[in-house]
């Protein structure tokens, strides 16, 4: 099993070497044995969503010029006149079908369940996504030590459990909370803004627009890619030795137009560009284990040889004159 640091753990053991930090990372993996591939953040088990300005009435309201209101108005008493209605009575029918269509949203949109919706549906996605990606291990999880027994209580009475618990949350790393409205598209689409609250404070924001049974589908996919893909920098145990990925120059992952411009932007933050055989293995981890997928793309190596992923035989490892290629894929390695 890898062990990883906290992502913040390099500005926090900024006064050792990164030499001393591998060593120390071994001696920790050894000593507690099997440990997450990486941090998991465990959220509270209820999502609070509040419910935003109906952007679809107010488009309604405001989304003409009053001029242009006007003459739609104006156009609708001719088209009535011109039926047949009395010009006493085509005004009152104006009304009187405005008053329904008013009517219908009130219904469609009173009661509660809107929030119970979006909480369940993001739940779903997030593990629908999870199982598709199929990582080594997940990164997101929602607290939750309720007995079984108040569950079924809360169910049966037709609301969530939700009582805060000193055990559930002496498990909460973050919680979230989101908003929704009514789209101004007026089709039946809501707009969902979620804030995830990270430990120190930090918050992370997803937002999707869609019908109310699909919206979260999109959120859930969004969250999965953002906490669930390799961060940077992070350490990485390959057979008897550490590594650690640190990026390339101002991004995770850059790209150069040969392999000595790539080689000197590592030695430029004191790093090195991986070997053929590292290069392979973060490959296999694959994005959402803490490694990097090789795809189709080229890759610096050191010595001005460039790795191929395509063209193995006989080798990976070619010199820049076998390959026709304007712009190489590089991260860094310490």
């Amino acid at each position: 099993m890898r062990c990883y640091p906290h992502p913040n753990l390099p500005s926090a053991f900024s006064r050792l070497s990164w030499r001393s930090l591998a060593a120390g990372m071994a001696l920790w993996c050894a000593a507690t044995g099997y440990a997450w591939a990486i941090e998991k953040i465990t959220l509270w088990p209820t999502i609070l969503f509040l419910r935003g300005q109906d952007l679809c009435q107010f488009q309604d309201a405001y989304g003409k010029s009053r001029n242009e209101s006007a003459m739609q108005a104006t156009g609708q008493l001719k088209e009535l006149l011109y039926t047949g209605v009395a010009s006493r009575d085509a005004l009152d029918i104006l009304v009187v079908v405005d008053g329904l269509i008013d009517k219908n949203r009130a219904q469609a949109t009173q009661g509660q369940g809107m929030d119970i919706l979006l909480e369940a549906t993001l739940k779903a996605g997030i593990d629908a996504v999870s199982r598709g990606v199929n990582p080594e291990n997940t990164r997101l999880e929602f607290a939750n030590n309720t007995p079984v027994i108040d569950l079924i209580n809360a169910l049966k009475q037709g609301k969530r459990f939700d009582t805060p618990d000193m055990q559930q949350m002496s498990r909460v790393k973050g919680f979230a909370w989101g908003t929704y409205s009514f789209a101004p598209n007026c089709r039946g689409d809501l707009l969902v803004t979620l804030h995830v609250v990270l430990p120190r404070g930090e918050t992370v924001n997803f937002q999707a627009q869609g019908r109310p049974e699909q919206v979260m589908s999109a959120i859930a996919l969004q969250m999965v890619r953002h906490f669930q893909r390799t961060s940077f920098p992070t350490l990485i145990s390959i057979g008897d030795k550490f590594i650690v990925l640190v990026g390339a120059p101002g991004t995770s992952i850059n790209t150069a137009p040969t392999p000595k411009v790539a080689e000197q932007a590592c030695k430029a933050i004191k790093a090195r560009l991986p070997t053929e055989s590292e290069y392979d293995f973060l490959s296999i981890l694959g994005d959402w284990n803490g490694g990097v997928s090789l795809g189709h793309q080229f890759w610096a190596l050191a010595d001005n040889h460039i790795m191929s992923p395509n063209t193995r035989n006989p080798s990976p490892v070619r010199h820049p004159e076998e390959i026709n290629a304007t712009e190489l894929s590089f991260y860094c390695v310490r």
